[in-house]
């Protein structure tokens, strides 16, 4: 469906499996941000898994242009994305649900920064309660040939061949210039998705999905800054499925990947359940 320009899908659990899972507690709302060029019938595979769990999930890809064009020329305008769709959670009066992220590659990865952004800055969504994060496949740093890689693939066979090789051109061009030898200057405008990130990571548990055998995404890239998060004290863990291709641990090792998926999210909200009954304590003994 589509609301203020954004189009998504959200689909609601059915009571009786959510009061199943979650016995009386609110269930979470599952906001899945899916890769460049992901189609919505392959999100709503993900989804599913998190529906037959009792959770809401909302769905959403951002456009090819927005992730390959305006985030390489320093447009912002995943940031007004990233507005909408928190306030999509108001809309639909599930503000005060546990809140969860799956995140996808670095498409995903450039809209979820934008909404870390505004959950730190904006008082609008100071009372949202997110209790994690899965990302999958993501985030890498500069990486013009697993970008190029990325952008091949999205383009698809349809496109003339030729056309093909001027986008590819084209994009190189633009991303080493502004990307790699300018960002020492364009960085104090636009800083990367990577770097803004790693410089004001969000304080929610993440689970890191990754392959070492990537071709999109380095895997050394996700290791840093997971390495670097636990320096800032974030919890964080991941997990290398090593053969599977970028945004492929689903498809190629699924009972794996539904179970960890689902152990984090049951271990978030585990948390979240354990921080409120601290807080009554302290409450009930004032």
């Amino acid at each position: 469906m589509a609301s203020d320009e954004i189009d998504y899908n959200i689909v609601f659990p059915d009571a009786g499996t959510s009061e199943r899972h979650w016995q009386g507690t609110k269930e979470p709302v599952v906001i899945l941000l899916g890769w460049a060029g992901c189609k919505d019938k392959h999100l709503s595979k993900y989804s599913s898994f998190y529906n037959e769990q009792g959770c809401l999930t909302i769905r959403y890809t951002a456009p090819l242009k927005t992730v390959f064009i305006s985030e390489s020329f320093g447009y912002k305008e995943l940031s007004s994305t990233a507005l909408k769709l928190l306030e999509i959670l108001y809309d639909y009066e599930v503000e005060n649900s546990p809140i969860f992220f799956h995140i996808f590659s670095n498409g995903g990865f450039m809209l979820y920064r934008y909404i870390v952004e505004l959950l730190h800055n904006d008082k609008q969504f100071s009372s949202l309660c997110v209790i994690g994060a899965v990302v999958d496949s993501a985030p890498g740093s500069v990486n013009i040939r697993g970008a190029l890689r990325a952008l091949r693939a999205t383009l698809g066979p349809k496109i003339s061949p030729f056309l093909r090789y001027v986008l590819l051109a084209l994009f190189a061009v633009t991303v080493f210039l502004l990307r790699v030898v300018l960002y020492p200057l364009t960085k104090y405008i636009h800083k990367n998705h990577y770097d803004a990130v790693w410089e004001r990571p969000p304080v929610w548990p993440q689970f890191f999905l990754y392959s070492s055998e990537d071709q999109v995404v380095r895997h050394r890239d996700v290791e840093l800054f997971v390495g670097n998060l636990k320096q800032k004290g974030v919890p964080v863990d991941l997990f290398d499925f090593v053969s599977s291709p970028h945004v492929s641990h689903f498809r190629e090792f699924p009972e794996q990947y539904v179970l960890k998926c689902r152990n984090f999210l049951v271990a978030c909200m585990k948390d979240l359940e354990g921080t409120e009954k601290k807080k009554r304590h302290l409450i009930q003994n004032q």
